[in-house]
């Protein structure tokens, strides 16, 4: 009876916040079949993590820790392989409207970051605090402010 619940009480937590590990996930890859890879694995982490969940943070913040936690690590497997893309000659991804060449231009500088800087650029995306980002990640709220400075900094300096 009680592993029925858990099953209940995951599947009500994945309804209300599969848009917040989707989002985690799809910064970390443009490719459709590699997001919903990587969603699956934070699916099985949070369930593998939810019996040691404390509630000593929000949930939504142990989520956000277990998505990102979880697309890093995939993210330096990914780079220790290597792998041959794929040619496809349609990609459902591009539009040609000026405002989404615009966010696909920010999204291709935000790829290129290191996976720590890209985690707290999705979180500041996300309107959280620097206080909520901070407890997320694991640095100080103040380091959150120094490290976006860096960042944002980072971001004009580059080239498409």
């Amino acid at each position: 009876m009680e592993i029925q619940q858990n099953e209940k009480d995951f599947a009500q937590l994945v309804r209300e916040h599969k848009t917040t590990i989707y989002t985690v996930c799809y910064m970390f890859s443009k490719d459709e079949d590699e997001v919903n890879d990587l969603f699956q694995e934070v699916l099985v982490n949070l369930w593998k993590g939810l019996g040691t969940f404390k509630g000593d943070s929000d949930v939504k913040t142990w989520i956000y820790r277990v998505a990102l936690n979880t697309c890093i690590s995939q993210d330096r497997k990914k780079k220790r392989q290597k792998t041959v893309p794929l040619a496809m000659d349609v990609n459902p991804f591009t539009d040609t409207d000026a405002d989404s060449k615009q966010v696909q231009a920010l999204n291709h500088r935000i790829s290129k970051l290191q996976p720590f800087d890209r985690a707290i650029v999705l979180l500041w995306l996300e309107n959280m605090s620097y206080e909520e980002i901070g407890t997320v990640v694991g640095i100080s709220t103040k380091n959150v402010s120094v490290r976006l400075f860096r960042i944002k900094e980072q971001l004009k300096q580059m080239q498409d």
